[in-house]
């Protein structure tokens, strides 16, 4: 299954597959969503992280004290510590770190 949207009705989030049919229901007490992509997706609960899976499991935490999360994409999300830019993978494992402008 490949997520097509995270939709947030009240105090839930839904997630949606490709066909655009919802497979999982997960509540928002995991965290504030930030954001997703096609196999994960990301919330922050406190100064922590979560990673989960289009299935809703959480799979990775990580402490805010890699940065600031600033985007995902395809199956990695960068986020900005100080003027550098960091690119971390789906796993959580930092692939890149570069300049900021």
């Amino acid at each position: 299954m490949a997520i097509s949207i995270i939709e947030r009705h009240g105090g839930w989030y839904d997630i949606y597959d490709e066909r655009g049919k919802k497979q999982k229901t997960v509540s928002e007490t995991i965290g504030m969503m930030l954001g997703w992509s096609t196999h994960f997706f990301i919330v922050q609960k406190g100064s922590w992280y979560d990673l989960y899976d289009e299935q809703g499991k959480k799979y990775k935490t990580l402490s805010e004290s890699i940065g600031s999360f600033i985007s995902i994409t395809g199956d990695t999300f960068v986020v900005r510590k100080g003027s550098w830019l960091d690119t971390y993978d789906r796993f959580g494992k930092k692939i890149n770190t570069r300049a900021a402008r």
